[in-house]
């Protein structure tokens, strides 16, 4: 279904598929008198809660993008991700903001899979992209959140755009549902930044872990403390370490296991990701989970991976089928620690 902004009858809409009408219904409550919203989180880092957010601050969000990427009246977006989270929320307010047409398209893991015409913006989920490389060449501006883009899946990305004439501009994003979707975005292709940009009206701080605070009152009344360590360039600049509550502390050294996801995915295609057991000795000792089946050469792979420490090389290797994920996507490693605590009890 294609929606135009600049012309809406949201009266005489065709729905066929669930996801239109969870677009439609939320265009109703878009389109009500309320001042607000109701969102869901991922819970990919907590209990998933909804909350209510101003619609007059969603817009300054969908303005900042729409600023950021040049779109304008008339340009056709693609909505791919569920309407329920903000970032599907937000796709649909930019459309609304900037007067786009809008290509209504079921959330999977191959949402350009009956594309085939040039569109001037999507944003999808590095699941979603990695599945849909054949076709990204259509897209002129694409933002990737949700989670990490990983190493592998930049050179992926690099490996099909770069011999193509499309003149496609692809960032990863920084945000939450608190911060109404991204504040910060870092280009991946052509060019590949080291740092994320932060939007103009937002500024960030450390406080004492070393962890961002972020204050961005165009969409937050309040200065919002993050768990994410991060090393700041020049006052508009970040550099994403990791989460503090992923720190994982080996034999008093704090290991950062986003960046070692990072390292290791650089060789090795799978999902991999690092985690702390419990180590009387070492008061958590390092693994790594690949998902996948069992496989003599990933481990041969991991093996001679160039660490920076002696520490940062994992104690035991694990592979688990099919990592558990939140609705959106996140890997969620909770649950994945229960599981190889489970498998290790029985």
């Amino acid at each position: 279904m294609l929606l135009n902004f600049n012309n809406l009858e949201i009266n005489n809409l065709h729905l066929e598929t669930d996801f239109e009408k969870k677009v439609f219904f939320f265009l109703e409550e878009w389109l009500s008198d309320s001042e607000t919203v109701k969102v869901q989180t991922s819970g990919s880092t907590g209990t998933p809660k909804i909350f209510e957010i101003e619609k007059k601050k969603m817009l300054n969000s969908a303005k900042m993008t729409c600023d950021f990427l040049g779109l304008k009246e008339n340009d056709t977006a693609l909505v791919c991700l569920p309407v329920e989270y903000i970032s599907g929320k937000m796709m649909v307010v930019r459309a609304f903001e900037r007067k786009l047409n809008l290509i209504i398209t079921e959330p999977s893991i191959k949402p350009l899979e009956n594309l085939d015409i040039e569109i001037d913006f999507c944003a999808m989920t590095p699941l979603q992209v990695e599945n849909s490389l054949d076709k990204i060449y259509l897209i002129k501006n694409l933002i990737i959140g949700g989670a990490a883009v990983s190493e592998s899946l930049k050179a992926k990305i690099t490996q099909i755009l770069q011999h193509s004439n499309a003149s496609t501009k692809i960032y990863e994003t920084y945000g939450m549902s608190e911060t109404l979707s991204h504040i910060a975005l870092k280009e991946i292709y052509p060019d590949q930044d080291d740092c994320f940009t932060i939007f103009g009206g937002v500024s960030i701080s450390l406080d004492e872990r070393g962890c961002m605070k972020i204050f961005a009152p165009n969409l937050n009344n309040e200065k919002l403390q993050t768990n994410d360590l991060v090393e700041i360039f020049e006052g508009n600049q970040f550099r994403f370490l990791g989460r503090a509550d992923n720190v994982i502390n080996s034999g008093g050294v704090k290991i950062f296991p986003e960046e070692l996801e990072a390292l290791v995915k650089k060789e090795i295609l799978n999902e991999v990701v690092f985690l702390g057991l419990k180590d009387e000795i070492l008061g958590q000792r390092l693994i790594a989970v690949i998902e996948g089946e069992e496989s003599e050469s990933l481990i041969h792979q991991l093996s001679t991976i160039n660490y920076q420490q002696k520490l940062h090389k994992p104690k035991e290797i694990i592979f688990v089928n099919i990592f558990p994920r939140t609705p959106n996507g996140k890997i969620s490693r909770l649950n994945l620690l229960k599981i190889i605590n489970e498998k290790r009890d029985n």
